[in-house]
């Protein structure tokens, strides 16, 4: 049975290079949280404000970026770790593994943003503090990883926290919540399936996002031409120059945030990669406050402070069961 692995764990290695690994998984993360911060906003900013509504051939475009981006390191000689450095040496049976990678990846973000045309910001990232949570069934139902009680705890506060500080006055549209339900769902079971990749196979981080990206792409093409077929045609003939600089930054923070949660993953665990998520909707809210007229609550605080809370037990669990001598 695999045992998953928190950031304290990472710092506490007693192996060489365990700084090196601290330091490294303290840049993705912070990466992480500044890529999903720049995903929400600006992808809700080019749905409200740039009146552009195709979400599904915007996710192609980051499939695309990402393809490009991943194919050039591993040209360039980036892959140094695990058994297979290019994605020609992937065996049948890893590539099907991929592959259901890549239509639940698709899934999930085709819905996050099908979701952001109807909802607002805030609401989705209520939705989505769940997560973890989720995620961590989702790796107990079908990895057969046992959570133990303290970690499942110490969800609540990271989960109600997290929905407190994104909280506020918002209509539900019924068509937006369903979207953002399933793609907190399919985000669960998306990173389940990563951490096999990346954990259990071994996987380096550029050829598991390369690998995923290609087919990706082509799915979420095929889903434009079917469901958006005047999305190309509406971006060439588009003056608004705003619209295509959104659209590049966009690109950017989520090649940027797969790849960077791609190796939060691999030194961590599915889990801890939506917990450390989560903080990203402290970001949004500021983002929202400034951009979307938002505004901060006594509640928000609050919010913010469970979810560190629950955090640090997270974190921590091995300890408070010692403690505890559970």
């Amino acid at each position: 049975m695999e045992t998953q692995v928190t950031l304290n764990d990472v710092v506490l290695m007693n192996r060489p290079g365990r700084r090196r690994d601290a330091v490294s998984l303290f840049c993705s993360a912070c990466t992480m949280m500044a890529g999903g911060i720049g995903i929400s906003s600006l992808n809700k900013w080019i749905f409200s404000s740039c009146r552009y509504p195709y979400p599904l051939f915007l996710s192609s475009l980051h499939m695309l970026s990402a393809a490009l981006v991943n194919f050039s390191l591993l040209r360039a000689g980036f892959v140094c770790v695990g058994p297979q450095k290019k994605d020609e040496d992937l065996p049948p049976r890893v590539r099907r593994q991929i592959f259901g990678l890549s239509v639940t990846f698709c899934a999930s973000i085709a819905f996050g943003n099908m979701g952001l045309n109807y909802v607002q910001l805030s609401f989705a990232q209520t939705v989505y503090a769940t997560t973890p949570l989720v995620t961590m069934v989702m790796s107990q139902l079908l990895l057969g990883q046992e959570q133990g009680w303290v970690r499942y705890a110490s969800m609540i506060p990271v989960c109600l926290g997290a929905c407190f500080s994104v909280m506020g006055e918002y209509e539900i549209h019924k068509l937006g919540c369903i979207f953002v339900c399933a793609a907190t769902l399919l985000r669960g079971i998306k990173s389940v399936q990563q951490s096999v990749l990346l954990q259990q196979l071994q996987m380096d981080s550029i050829v598991l996002l390369y690998a995923m990206a290609v087919p990706s792409f082509f799915m979420l093409l095929s889903a434009t031409v079917l469901f958006e077929s005047r999305a190309l045609w509406e971006l060439l003939t588009q003056k608004d120059g705003r619209l295509y600089l959104f659209l590049t930054l966009s690109c950017s923070c989520a090649v940027l945030y797969n790849l960077a949660s791609f190796y939060v993953i691999q030194l961590t665990s599915a889990v801890t990669v939506h917990v450390l998520g989560n903080l990203t909707a402290i970001g949004n809210v500021l983002i929202s406050q400034v951009l979307f007229e938002g505004h901060v609550t006594r509640l928000s605080l609050a919010g913010t402070t469970m979810m560190l809370v629950g955090m640090m037990m997270y974190q921590n669990s091995e300890a408070l069961k010692s403690k505890l001598k559970i």
